[in-house]
């Protein structure tokens, strides 16, 4: 029996993890990849602006070290050095995702694919055209930063998110227009970098869908940090000069900087897919998925940002790799475990660092929950990081004990919510994390104390 030919459309998270899981299983496969291994994330999203925002961190940390006993130091920004440090290490990712994948047999096409029939992908590469006709598709193209129609980026005055890593120059006042995830982490990472920022902010708290408290934490360290808030104000249209930009808002208020940023959500890469010839149903662009990630057509499957499912690159990563497993049969002889979107961690890479996973107290309107808070502040580690900010927050069953979720605004939430991730996915009750002998001195300690 021949092995099963897998095309996979799109190298990030998601596909590069289907790839690799798929030909560990067996699968003839082949990845259409226009850019580099790794996708947008590694390209122009999560890998940049982390390396920019771990920049930044230093910046501030730095800052902070005359209340350690160091003697005041003022670093300055080299953009250059950004630049190279950024791309040495998508380099390294590209090559270490390059080197494993074709170590598993994957053939590697360097091109644009598209569906010209069910089973039929064309890819167009510098060589010429490929076709392959396959028996499992994964698509998996990801998304691209949305444009207003009120705005034309110039990529020198006015910027989106792709053109900011790093940017021409570091901007002497940067205008952000957006306070979703990227508009905050920006918002940080450039007034880490010596610039003035103002935020526009269409609601009337940063961060809308988060929890609230989680939320006003984070708009104090702004203003602290005298970052200008206005609030309540949606942009609808940017006036160009030579020497900086107007951001005109709804409400009247104008807001003036040297530089504009566009951070206002995504819009999925499918319009060059061939979605209509292959018979695959779409709906805004994005494509609905069941919950085996499958299609309207059912040997096509689709991850990542192309699903509309929550936007995030361990998302698509384990997306792309439930696909590989359910495509090569592995859910006939096992239970197969679908995904439960509402148990993705996700993380806010600002200063301090916000994290979520699960249920938060601000959504459970109407249900019992127990929520117990423990401030960073009453924690050794912090104070000797010279870093109290922030609290940690744990949504439990009142009558069970099992971990519904929690919140965590502080130093390393990002790395503190795993813990908080696995009870929730494990269903492990707080007893089992008070009972968990955490290292000393440690900021998880905090999370004992909660179980507590």
């Amino acid at each position: 029996m021949r092995a099963l030919r897998f095309c996979i459309v799109g190298g990030g998270p998601a596909g590069n993890s289907c790839a690799s899981v798929a030909a560990r299983l067996g699968a003839e496969v082949t990845l259409i990849e226009k850019d580099i291994l790794g996708g947008a994330a590694n390209l122009w999203d999560c890998i940049p602006s982390k390396a920019m925002i771990a920049a930044g961190g230093v910046m501030s940390f730095v800052s902070r070290a005359t209340g350690m006993g160091l003697d005041p130091v003022t670093p300055t920004m080299d953009l250059a050095g950004l630049r190279e440090y950024i791309e040495s290490t998508q380099r390294q990712l590209n090559e270490s995702l390059s080197q494993m994948l074709e170590s598993q047999g994957v053939d590697i096409v360097e091109g644009s694919g598209t569906l010209v029939g069910p089973r039929e992908v064309v890819a167009e590469t510098v060589d010429g055209r490929r076709e392959f006709t396959a028996d499992v598709i994964v698509l998996s193209t990801g998304s691209r930063p949305r444009v207003p129609e009120w705005c034309v980026p110039d990529g020198r005055r006015v910027l989106t998110t792709r053109q900011a890593y790093p940017p021409p120059e570091v901007p002497q006042h940067l205008v952000i227009i957006g306070s979703g995830v990227t508009g905050v982490e920006f918002v940080h990472m450039f007034k880490s970098f010596g610039s003035d920022v103002t935020l526009v902010v269409s609601r009337q708290q940063v961060l809308p869908g988060k929890d609230p408290e989680v939320a006003a934490l984070l708009e104090e360290s702004f203003l602290t940090r005298k970052v200008n808030l206005y609030k309540g104000a949606r942009a609808k249209a940017i006036d160009v000069q030579d020497d900086g930009v107007a951001v005109h808002c709804n409400d009247g208020r104008v807001a003036l900087g040297s530089h504009a940023l566009l951070a206002v959500g995504a819009i999925p890469n499918s319009e060059q897919l061939g979605l209509e010839a292959a018979g695959v149903e779409s709906d805004g662009g994005y494509v609905p998925i069941d919950h085996n990630c499958k299609s309207s057509v059912p040997h096509i499957y689709v991850a990542g940002d192309l699903s509309g499912k929550a936007l995030l690159s361990s998302v698509a990563a384990m997306q792309g790799r439930k696909i590989a497993e359910h495509a090569m049969g592995l859910h006939r002889n096992r239970p197969h475990r679908h995904i439960d979107y509402s148990q993705a961690a996700s993380a806010v890479f600002t200063e301090p660092e916000i994290a979520e996973v699960g249920l938060t107290e601000a959504e459970a309107t109407g249900r019992k929950i127990r929520v117990t808070k423990m401030p960073f502040s009453v924690t050794p580690k912090a104070l000797i990081n010279n870093d109290p900010r922030g609290f940690l927050k744990l949504v439990s069953d009142p009558a069970t004990g099992v971990v519904l979720g929690g919140s965590i605004v502080g130093g390393q939430a990002a790395e503190l919510i795993s813990v908080v991730a696995l009870a929730v996915t494990a269903r492990l009750s707080v007893s089992d994390i008070s009972e968990t002998l955490f290292a000393h001195p440690t900021l998880s300690e905090a999370l004992g104390d909660a179980a507590e």
